[in-house]
């Protein structure tokens, strides 16, 4: 499995792999009133567990779901049930909004068993598959060794530097009120813009109507648009991380490089007083 995202009627043939692990891994905005955990246990895909953005992360920062430790994601792996040998699928329950953020974290601590499921857990239903309701016994302990890449992410202090040579291409992946500021922020207090150079390519617009990935011939015109051509460096960014990833994803489903996920995203540079910024 050499692909990043798998079908519905893939998964649905391999629900008894014993090396699938298969994890929701919703989140919800600050503005969205529900609770991802709860509607997990609501009605999930069948053997899936809930990944927790927010617990998956750095516990010593303000900022919401940031990159954890090595140690620390090996730890909450292997709590979860998840060993090196182990294929990793990730759903969420808007389709893909926040299910390409665990992609990207197996990648880079090392890990590329695993994938993003196209359409996510509304494509499931809408085919009558079968969900299941509750929470799952705790699983057996994996062992989970991970291989930090650094170059996958990048901090506050990496895109300062960037702003007067611009090597590497600010890709944001919110929607254009949020870019341009005609619209507010849905965390309080946070200014509105964009940082100076960046270029906007919300993350819906690499999606279907039925929230699956478009082709990758399709991809590679909407990124071209945007810049995104393989020529430059790209690190993505969007409002704290997550669906950054999404653009991420569409790059390596276009036979793009990966590129750079800026982890701090505008939760960061939005919310300080000492970065300058454009509208």
């Amino acid at each position: 499995m050499s692909s990043p995202l798998v079908s519905t009627a893939w998964l649905a043939e391999n629900l008894r792999r014993p090396d699938l692990v298969i994890f929701d891994a919703t989140k919800y905005l600050p503005n969205e009133p529900k609770d991802g955990a709860a509607e997990y246990r609501g009605a999930h895909i069948p053997g899936a567990r809930f990944f927790d953005i927010d617990d998956v992360a750095d516990p010593d920062t303000d900022l919401p779901h940031m990159v954890p430790t090595a140690g620390l994601f090996a730890r909450k792996m292997a709590g979860l049930g998840v060993s090196n040998s182990s294929f990793v699928v990730f759903y969420d329950q808007k389709g893909l909004a926040s299910a390409a953020r665990g992609w990207w974290l197996m990648g880079a601590f090392g890990h590329d068993r695993a994938a993003v499921l196209d359409g996510g857990l509304p494509k499931w239903r809408a085919e009558g598959r079968q969900v299941e309701g509750g929470s799952p016994a705790d699983p057996q302990p994996g062992v989970f060794r991970p291989d930090f890449r650094a170059r996958r992410v990048r901090g506050i202090g990496d895109m300062l530097g960037n702003l007067a040579g611009q090597a590497e291409l600010v890709v944001d992946a919110r929607a254009a009120g949020r870019f341009t500021a005609a619209v507010p922020e849905p965390r309080a207090g946070m200014r509105s813009g964009h940082i100076p150079g960046a270029v906007n390519l919300p993350y819906t617009e690499l999606l279907a109507p039925d929230q699956t990935m478009l082709p990758p011939d399709q991809l590679r015109a909407r990124l071209a648009a945007a810049g995104v051509d393989g020529s430059r460096p790209v690190v993505t960014s969007c409002g704290s991380g997550v669906t950054a990833t999404i653009l991420t994803l569409g790059m390596v489903l276009a036979g793009l490089p990966e590129g750079a996920v800026y982890d701090g995203s505008w939760t960061e540079w939005g919310g300080r007083p000492d970065t300058p910024l454009e509208t």
